[in-house]
């Protein structure tokens, strides 16, 4: 085999990872990110060794199209992408986002299934496949990566999915992606699906199929995984598989299947595995979405054994209960152990041993919080240290801020709670009962902030063992159908329940400036 042919075979058995955290994953209920919050996401992502970063939806709001431009102009090795419907405004918008990227991409859709084209775009056939000509067209004049999505492409009759991708790429896209929308199909039904766009459609060399498959049956790891196989060569997914409803594909599920099973799946990706955990553990810092213990990859419990007979096994030879290395993914077993006494030398070992490079200013901060955390535990391990950073660095832009809390609790009641907070720099304190502890913290940031959200959700975790173990605290705020999730991490309960509390209102105040896009008027139809 020659050079050449050798590097022709490595790219068709290379699998584009298209990460839509920012846009996709940020739609979950509750998951609303401010500027530096996407900016720190998109650098990890990066360093990832993520493809194309689907950054939002410039159209939508202020907010995301200034997003997609500031993320535009910091990244470097990955391609910066806009999402736009197929309409002029959605487009040309798009395209401004996208401008200061190295590497640019639009991503333009519209839905195609009969049960869409009817009753969500009032739309004939005929009417949409023009759309589809027209926006590609549009989109291909402000760059020359476009990708065209079909949405609901698991429900659209084979014969005009196959019109619409044909006129896709003849029209300049170079990206063909068929969404499973809603979660409906079956790895059998999706492979069989792009198995015929291969077959059918004449020119579809010219582009790269890419799948993008929801969970709500919870097969979009699976339904991904049938259109590799298959012919596709793009995945579309989120860290931890955060997304609408039940979610997306998960990146690192996809990632590490791929990486496991070469034998039935001979695929490549420029995915950095061993950076896995810690873009898992920012996602779940930053939006506040709790990742389950028992999830596969990046759980609490993915790599614990507690059974006797699997312990047995895994003294004997690893290889019997474990199928990958948790280093494989970014779990590092504590080799400098760090206490009240450890220097800024090894703070800042470990924490390049976790994958953070701080700047003087940040690491001087970091060393401060971390001595103080020494002080009050026995022996801080690594989740604590990414708990530590990841924490604090989400907060950096917060309007509102932890100052101080003195707490009156037991079974002697009235529960009194004392609070400081910092509101755009000023100082202000207020005092409150309520039905124990939480309940009077909670009252008395009410009285500080006003507000009528109501608390879905309270939850707390141990970030690690023992009795000084940190707690990590998720709230769940609610208000006029805008949802949001606030997450903190300290050694007090009643500490970290506060700091969520006011992490999930800076959260609130961001939604409330968010619009929904207008209806779309598509192209053929202007």
């Amino acid at each position: 085999m020659t050079a050449e042919s050798s590097n022709s075979a490595n790219e068709a058995n290379r699998v584009i990872i298209f990460d839509t955290t920012l846009r996709d994953g940020e739609q979950s209920p509750g998951a609303a990110m401010n500027l530096e919050e996407k900016r720190r996401i998109a650098r990890v992502l990066e360093d990832l060794g993520v493809d194309v970063i689907e950054a939002g939806f410039p159209v939508a709001s202020k907010g995301d199209f200034e997003a997609v431009f500031e993320i535009a102009k910091m990244i470097k090795n990955s391609t910066v992408c806009g999402l736009a419907r197929a309409q002029v405004g959605d487009i040309e918008r798009a395209g401004e986002a996208i401008k200061p990227a190295k590497s640019g991409r639009i991503h333009t859709f519209i839905s195609t299934s009969p049960l869409h084209m009817k009753h969500k775009l009032n739309m004939s056939p005929e009417k949409v496949l023009q759309a589809v000509k027209d926006s590609v067209t549009l989109a291909r004049s402000l760059t020359d990566d476009v990708e065209w999505s079909a949405e609901d492409g698991t429900r659209t009759e084979h014969d005009f999915l196959c019109q619409c991708v044909e006129a896709a790429i003849k029209q300049g896209a170079r990206t063909i992606n068929i969404p499973d929308t809603v979660g409906y199909t079956t790895p059998q039904e999706y492979a069989d699906l792009i198995k015929m766009l291969v077959n059918r459609v004449p020119n579809i060399d010219k582009a790269i199929l890419s799948t993008h498959c929801h969970n709500d049956l919870g097969l979009a790891v699976a339904n991904s995984l049938a259109g590799v196989i298959n012919g596709a060569r793009q995945v579309e997914c989120t860290i931890n598989g955060l997304g609408e409803r039940a979610g997306n594909a998960a990146l690192e599920e996809i990632v590490m299947t791929l990486h496991v099973r070469q034998d039935l799946m001979p695929f490549k990706t420029n995915i950095k595995t061993e950076n896995i955990t810690r873009a898992s553990h920012l996602v779940s810092s930053i939006t506040g979405f709790v990742v389950q213990p028992n999830k596969a990859i990046v759980g609490a419990n993915a790599f614990a054994h507690e059974s006797g007979i699997h312990q047995d096994g895994m003294i004997k030879n690893r290889n019997t209960y474990e199928i990958m290395t948790p280093q494989s993914v970014g779990l590092t077993k504590t080799s400098l152990k760090l206490g009240k006494l450890s220097g800024r030398n090894a703070f800042r070992s470990k924490l390049e041993e976790l994958g953070y490079e701080l700047g003087d200013n940040a690491l001087t901060d970091a060393f401060a919080r971390f001595k103080d955390l020494a002080d009050r535990k026995k022996e801080v391990f690594d989740e604590d240290i990414m708990a530590l950073v990841d924490d604090e660095a989400a907060r950096v832009n917060d309007r509102i801020k932890f100052v101080s809390l003195e707490v009156q609790a037991g079974s002697k009641g009235p529960q009194r709670a004392a609070m400081e907070i910092s509101i755009d720099g000023k100082v202000v304190s207020a005092t409150a009962t309520g039905n124990g502890p939480v309940d009077a913290t909670f009252n008395a940031i009410k009285n500080l902030i006003p507000n009528q959200a109501n608390l879905l959700l309270y939850q707390v975790s141990a970030i690690t063992e023992g009795t000084d173990a940190q707690a990590e605290v998720t709230v769940r705020l609610e208000e006029d159908g805008r949802t949001v999730n606030g997450q903190a991490a300290d050694p007090d309960t009643l500490v970290s329940s506060a700091k969520a509390y006011i992490h999930a209102l800076n959260k609130l105040a961001i939604k409330r400036l968010r619009s929904v896009p207008p209806e779309p008027v598509p192209m053929s139809a202007e």
